[in-house]
């Protein structure tokens, strides 16, 4: 790894799991990584040259934290919520910052970045109006199933399917104890193909680094449907740079993005493409390391390089990126665990010497102890693979290999682990 910035002070927004292999690529440049959060116990804490119990969201302390350590650059984690702070930490100080406030405003909340959406023909879920007076009126022309949300949380926080009245009041409580703004949307609920479009910019220049097919959990009735994996690139690839793509290059390119890596997720029904979430920062989901594996550049070494010089490196987006994955085929699977406390894990112990698997991020180990309230978000996941392959037949083989014989046992013997997708289904091999 380039050493070039040895001895540099990089800050880092937010401390989750997530978070922590950023920590550790800066790390193996020679940084000095100084993470802070307002949890003491946050994991990427543990990977940090030093950390502090800063909260993200306390822009004050932050811009004091930086001045009395003389960092040379900040960067936000895996987390959408710091966002905001990033770009104010970052204005304060005069250092590079990829976000703008007119970004943020987009892309801070969910509301405003579908109004925004709309303008440019990217279009949204459908909506039902409805505030936090829920008047008679509003409730009478809300048609059921229908998605609750916070406007500023994501990773499945504070959602809620409602299939009556009673489980929408319900759902609307839920969302506004998790949003700061104290705002919510409520939509259609989509059961229909799910989707993610994760895009990089560099000095201005846009490019569709992958398109890909998303697969969620029905068992959790009422709840956010958490991811169980991806596979790489979409089945409807070809229609999305037909329909929608174009539109969002010139979304992106009128609100003023030039560098960073962005996420849209939407579902694809009846020929059209609806989008319902973003991320302007690295994700959890992480397609950065399949990225790495097929093409060779490594976003989150991009990102620190920006952060400390205003430059993402010599990466030229037009050669080394391709959404068409260079001809492989790549996929993620993501374990999600039922309420419990972990006491075995199997079928993670010989992972690193498969080379199809070309990195695993694991959340969580024996002893912890999945609570109620992860139910229905990220939190409940305990790992996640990502896969590369050379056909599509391999990829199924080795997505159904892995589903197979990773088990999570609670103190009782029980199996934890949800079921997995269908991936004969997925792959279009039946």
């Amino acid at each position: 790894m380039d050493k070039a910035f040895e001895g540099k002070k990089l800050l880092i927004l937010g401390g989750n799991p997530e978070t922590t292999p950023l920590v550790e690529i800066a790390n193996s440049m020679g940084i000095k990584t100084i993470v802070s959060s307002g949890r003491h116990t946050d994991p990427a804490k543990k990977a940090a040259w030093k950390s502090y119990d800063v909260d993200g969201m306390d822009v004050p302390g932050l811009i004091a934290l930086a001045r009395d350590e003389q960092i040379d650059g900040v960067l936000v984690g895996v987390a959408d919520v710091l966002v905001p702070s990033y770009c104010k930490v970052c204005n304060a100080l005069e250092l590079p910052c990829y976000a703008t406030q007119q970004i943020v405003d987009v892309f801070a909340f969910k509301d405003v970045f579908k109004t925004t959406c709309e303008r440019y023909g990217v279009h949204g879920i459908p909506e039902y109006y409805l505030d936090a007076e829920m008047k008679r009126e509003d409730l009478d022309k809300i048609r059921y199933p229908v998605m609750i949300k916070p406007v500023d949380n994501g990773g499945g926080v504070g959602m809620t399917v409602a299939y009556n009245e009673a489980e929408l009041k319900e759902g609307v409580k839920k969302a506004l104890d998790a949003s700061n703004k104290k705002r919510f949307i409520v939509e259609k609920y989509m059961l229909c193909d799910d989707m993610g479009m994760y895009y990089t910019f560099k000095d201005g220049y846009c490019s569709a680094s992958c398109i890909y097919d998303r697969y969620t959990t029905d068992e959790q009735p009422g709840l956010s449907r958490v991811c169980l994996g991806g596979t790489y690139p979409s089945k409807h690839l070809e229609k999305y740079f037909l329909r929608m793509h174009e539109n969002a290059v010139r979304m992106f390119k009128e609100i003023g993005i030039k560098n960073g890596v962005l996420m849209l997720s939407g579902f694809y029904e009846n020929g059209e493409f609806y989008v319902y979430d973003t991320g302007f920062r690295l994700q959890g989901e992480a397609p950065h390391l399949l990225m790495k594996a097929i093409h060779g550049f490594d976003q989150r070494e991009m990102l620190i390089r920006f952060a400390l010089t205003g430059s993402e490196g010599n990466i030229d987006l037009e050669t080394d990126d391709m959404a068409r994955l260079r001809g492989k085929w790549a996929g993620t699977l993501w374990f999600l665990l039922r309420q419990g406390k972990i006491e075995k894990i199997e079928g993670l112990d010989n992972i690193k010497g498969d080379k199809r698997v070309v990195a695993n991020i694991q959340r969580l180990h024996a002893g912890d102890v999945v609570v109620p309230e992860w139910i229905g978000n990220e939190k409940q996941v305990l790992t996640r693979m990502y896969l590369v392959c050379d056909t599509k037949e391999e990829l199924a083989e080795c997505l159904k290999e892995y589903q197979d014989k990773v088990k999570v046992y609670d103190v009782n013997g029980n199996n934890m682990v949800l079921n997995g997708f269908d991936v004969d289904i997925a792959l279009e091999l039946k």
